[in-house]
């Protein structure tokens, strides 16, 4: 039986994923600054209408035209993250009000309130230094960190899963080397977003017709480099831009042979399904990548990419918590793993008799 809570954080977990592809979309359609100012919009709570509100924005922002589609895309993300701070106060306030009660979990919901707390503060900054790369991919890193807690915080509460016999250490350091590089790859595809180089290559497998373009890595990874005033489009030069590109073409490469490697290990400890799902998560995300390139970075798939490496991310932590929920076992006992075909779960089988540890 779940826990109190669990059905409060599997809804802030599907919220957080919605604020994640929010913040995508915003990104994409270049609609980052929709609203100069913070938390506000041109100093009202929605974007401006009516002559007078107009008159108030042209007046006290006059280097930044109002654009109504761009500023309610950022005042609908900003919304929805509000309120997704709300619910994970709530989930913080219940925890700690039956830790002492019946040993509800408190530690991950206290963190989490502090994530969001953090996250408010990146999402004005994002705001107030003009879209500066080095802050949108934190403000990115955030929201994924956010989004990946919680979904560790809906399995502890879930109580779904009964404990494992204790499984390879080789497959739990494959699958934490996994969870890794895929939080890496993120951090990278973030910072493609962040400074516009998505289009930097419009071939593949080549770049610019070529194996290994012009590229300069330096000034596409100084992160202490100040090139504003303002980030909009981004102020790299070509050759910077082709740099944080290949980066992340060759992260993917990595990802690949790491998640296929983790796949091939899950099957031979009998976790079947969970090594499906990963295969699935990896081939959608790396078919979005493709036609992200193949077609020009259409926004509807490349939120689908942001959606698919939340999804990879999701799956790297059901893996990594699903083959750390094991039992002691004690081979004279008589137990033996079974796999359940297609659940992703090997379940512990008796032989004769046994008890829980």
């Amino acid at each position: 039986m779940a826990r109190p809570g669990f059905r409060l954080a599997v809804f802030a977990t599907l919220l957080a994923l919605l604020v994640v592809l929010l913040g995508a979309y915003t990104r994409l359609t270049h609609a980052g600054l929709g609203c100069p100012d913070w938390p506000g919009c041109y100093g009202f709570i929605g974007v401006p209408k009516g002559e007078a509100q107009l008159a108030h924005a042209e007046l006290h922002f006059p280097d930044h035209p109002v654009e109504a589609a761009k500023g309610w895309a950022e005042m609908v993300h900003r919304y929805f993250a509000g309120t997704l701070a709300v619910v994970i106060a709530l989930l913080a306030v219940q925890a700690l009000r039956r830790h002492a009660r019946d040993g509800q979990p408190y530690r991950l919901p206290v963190l989490l309130l502090g994530v969001v707390l953090a996250q408010a503060a990146f999402g004005m900054w994002t705001v107030t230094l003009k879209l500066w790369p080095q802050v949108v991919t934190a403000h990115l890193l955030g929201g994924f960190t956010t989004l990946s807690l919680l979904m560790l915080l809906s399995l502890r509460l879930s109580r779904a899963f009964a404990p494992l016999p204790k499984l390879p250490l080789s497959l739990r350091r494959i699958a934490a080397l996994a969870l890794l590089v895929v939080v890496g790859q993120i951090a990278l595809g973030g910072w493609v977003s962040a400074n516009y180089a998505a289009v930097a290559c419009i071939d593949l497998p080549t770049c610019h017709g070529q194996w290994w373009p012009a590229a300069d890595f330096s000034n596409g990874f100084h992160l202490t480099q100040h090139v504003g005033p303002n980030y909009l489009g981004g102020q790299l030069d070509s050759d910077a831009r082709t740099a944080i590109h290949i980066s992340h073409r060759l992260g993917a490469l990595l990802v690949t042979a790491v998640l296929l490697l983790l796949s091939w290990k899950l099957y031979r400890c009998g976790l079947a399904g969970l090594a499906r799902l990963v295969l699935l998560a990896l081939a959608l995300q790396v078919g979005l990548g493709i036609s992200n390139v193949l077609f020009h970075l259409p926004v509807a798939v490349a939120v689908a990419h942001n959606a698919g490496g939340a999804m990879l991310l999701l799956c790297m932590v059901l893996v990594n918590y699903r083959i750390r929920v094991v039992d002691k076992v004690r081979v004279g006992q008589g137990w033996r793993l079974t796999p359940v075909i297609g659940a992703g779960v090997a379940q512990p089988v008796r032989h004769s008799a046994w008890r829980r540890f």
